[in-house]
């Protein structure tokens, strides 16, 4: 997960607008699109290869006004097949009038363009991993957050497999798929032979704004990762509750008493020092961060590492 914009509702010196990018393998998930995101994408170095999804949050002009620009560039310079944007129904209204109001004016996309109203559930299904939208609850209507996971998986046994002597190569793939197999001896082997108990996959939960977090204890309990907002301090609590926001203490509560791993957080005033951010957190969850601008990070099941060199191929 690359972080291209962590500031809440205005830019600051060294924060642009919401926007991060997901990758999975071959998969790019761009979520949000605050103003700028465009130029954070050529500075981080991801570029837009792949980059054809994009899962909006919600639809304040804070993270849907760099669809414009992007658009704007996909008509003039890059070359891309496709674009897939995804969102509630007012989010879908307000960018369909950004897009074809503002930008195109009566000019053709310059891609196929696709938009997708989403309501909770699975919005996407890859190879091995599912995209699930839930609603959250913030100023506006059709606000979600985004949970990735992967599929459950079952450990291939090589010791299991030298006691059957089966060789290395096709058969062994096929039983990883889950298929039986039948050697040149005339044995029949099956997965069960040779695979261990299920594990769960990665979860990461993404969440935009929002001011409650009732709804959330079910989807973030025990995730890998959970990213959310963190735009007040909670001396201002009043203020974050007015405007249906969080503070550090509150997302920090929330992955105390739901046991997620790790904690990130994004969305900040340019009111607050990151320290005072940082340690209101950590006092209640250790296992908190406070994102930057072009920081990168890699999810495994109940770690997350930081990444210095992003590999963008």
């Amino acid at each position: 997960m690359v972080f291209l914009g962590t500031s809440a509702s205005a830019p600051s010196v060294r924060r642009g607008l919401s926007a991060q990018v997901v990758m999975h393998d071959e998969y790019r998930f761009l979520i949000d699109c605050g103003e700028g995101t465009q130029r954070q994408i050529l500075h981080s170095g991801l570029g837009f290869k792949r980059l054809n999804r994009i899962l909006i949050t919600h639809g304040h002009l804070d993270h849907i006004l760099g669809l414009a620009g992007l658009i704007s560039t996909f008509s003039r310079w890059e070359t891309i097949d496709e674009l897939e944007i995804y969102g509630g129904r007012w989010a879908l209204e307000r960018i369909r009038e950004l897009i074809f109001g503002v930008v195109l004016r009566g000019a053709e996309p310059p891609m196929d363009l696709r938009f997708y109203e989403i309501t909770p559930g699975v919005i996407f299904t890859g190879d091995d991993f599912e995209v699930t939208a839930f609603p959250v609850w913030h100023r506006g209507p059709d606000c979600y957050g985004f949970l990735f996971e992967e599929k459950e998986r079952r450990p291939f046994l090589p010791e299991k497999a030298e006691a059957l002597n089966i060789p290395p190569g096709p058969w062994r793939r096929h039983l990883v798929e889950g298929k039986a197999i039948t050697l040149d001896d005339g044995r029949v082997i099956q997965p069960d032979d040779v695979l261990g108990a299920a594990r769960p996959g990665t979860r990461l939960v993404h969440v935009g704004d929002l001011g409650r977090t009732d709804e959330l204890e079910n989807v973030a309990r025990d995730a890998d990762l959970l990213v959310m907002e963190a735009t007040y301090l909670h001396e201002e609590a009043e203020m974050a509750q007015k405007f249906a926001h969080m503070t550090a203490y509150n997302a920090a509560s929330l992955a105390a008493r739901v046991g997620v791993k790790n904690l990130v957080l994004t969305h900040v005033s340019r009111r607050y020092r990151e320290r005072d951010i940082l340690a209101e957190a950590q006092a209640i969850f250790p296992a908190t961060v406070v994102a930057r601008d072009f920081d990168a990070f890699q999810v495994r099941r109940g770690e997350l590492h930081k990444i210095e060199a992003l590999d963008h191929d």
